[in-house]
């Protein structure tokens, strides 16, 4: 397999730094707004603003990424996070009554970063490296997952609080700018062509193109993201009561996700995608089953293990394929910064589905055994799109 080039590692290490500072700080944002409002619908809304204005975000700066400098985006998007965790840190408790407007905040901030490193992504990349890509990417970000949440439970618990989130969001503030700093070894990469609002209505209304069962595939990873991104974390809180049992769950599962992202980037051959994803996408749903016994910190353990252990068999093939079909001509890839923003809006309608859900099942009842239930309903959504996917992991990219 090939090996990456400098760019690309240097692109995995800004990556990696976003990730950290996240880490240290996002998996405990639901945790905090909890706290003060012990409101699940509160929680849900933040998401929801969170989500849209993430993919209206990718949409409006496609044409900033496309036209204009792609590294300004990707800085503004690391800088914005920073300056949502310095506002959630301002506001203390009273950012209950501001979660919408800091939702559709660190939404905004998650696009702008997120649309610029997925098209860097693409130019720095070849069909060859992708899946080593992806498998440090998901190496990478398993390790900041190990470590930072887990210091981070620490910390909150050791200094009762509200002074320990203070920190956190204080350290994360520092990492998110030695990113910035870090991101101006990327080189200014040339700006081509004009940007197409109408694109993504083009490609799902033309007839026999492949993005539409693309499209569709891509919406069936969304809806379970939808959910799981932040309601597995809030779970674990919920049934422990404890923000350093919360990091240790992450510490655990995030060991066993670098172990097994690092072995599937290794290892997996692309004639070995399909059935990879098929095995990846089953046992993330069987995972689940074991909430139906009790929601307690062992069975939401035995749960976050095998989800990590199972999901890079379904993500890693997954990523790789849908930017191998961008690059499969040169009429695609010289429109990569509008098939990017398709993925991400395929990706925003599948979460707020899911999300959906959620908004609907918790106000009639928030017992363990809805919750379950929910993660299960949605948790099997990815079969769907492994069966979308068929034909495109059967076939050879070029």
């Amino acid at each position: 397999m090939a090996k990456l080039d400098k760019q690309a590692v240097l692109l995995l290490l800004v990556q990696a730094l976003f990730g950290v500072a996240n880490a240290l700080s996002g998996t405990f944002v639901p945790v905090y707004l909890w706290k003060a409002s012990e409101s699940y619908m509160l929680i849900g809304w933040f998401t929801f603003a969170q989500y849209a204005l993430s993919g209206l975000t990718f949409w409006v700066a496609g044409k900033w990424v496309k036209e204009h400098n792609k590294m300004n985006s990707l800085r503004v998007g690391i800088t914005l996070s920073g300056v949502f965790y310095c506002a959630v840190l301002l506001l203390g408790e009273g950012a209950k009554a501001w979660a919408i407007p800091l939702g559709a905040m660190n939404g905004i901030a998650m696009g702008m970063f997120w649309i610029a490193f997925n098209v860097v992504y693409f130019e720095v990349t070849e069909p060859d490296t992708r899946d080593r890509f992806n498998g440090w990417a998901g190496l990478l970000g398993s390790s900041a997952g190990i470590i930072a949440p887990w210091i981070s439970g620490l910390l909150i618990t050791t200094m009762q609080g509200e002074k320990g989130y203070r920190l956190i969001f204080t350290i994360s503030l520092f990492i998110f700018s030695v990113s910035v700093v870090l991101s101006f070894w990327l080189k200014k990469r040339k700006a081509e062509g004009h940007y197409n609002w109408k694109h993504g209505i083009q490609q799902l209304t033309r007839k026999g193109n492949p993005w539409r069962r693309m499209f569709a595939a891509i919406m069936a990873q969304g809806v379970r993201e939808g959910v799981f991104m932040f309601l597995v974390g809030l779970t674990v809180y919920i049934a422990t009561k404890n923000e350093s049992k919360l990091g240790a769950y992450s510490l655990i599962t995030s060991l066993v996700a670098l172990i097994s992202f690092w072995a599937v980037g290794k290892w997996l051959k692309k004639s070995r995608r399909l059935v990879s994803m098929l095995i990846g996408v089953i046992m993330i749903g069987v995972v689940i089953l074991p909430l139906f016994w009790n929601v307690s910190y062992t069975t939401l353990l035995m749960f976050g293990i095998g989800t990590s252990l199972f999901m890079p068999l379904y993500i890693i093939p997954m990523t790789s394929r849908v930017y191998d079909l961008i690059g499969e001509s040169k009429e695609s890839a010289s429109e990569r910064e509008e098939f990017v923003v398709l993925r991400e809006a395929g990706l925003t309608i599948g979460r707020i589905i899911g999300l959906s859900a959620y908004l609907i099942v918790l106000p009639i009842t928030d017992s363990p055994r809805a919750i379950t239930w929910l993660l299960l309903g949605v948790g099997i959504v990815p079969i769907a799109g492994w069966w979308l996917m068929r034909p495109f992991l059967k076939m050879k990219p070029s």
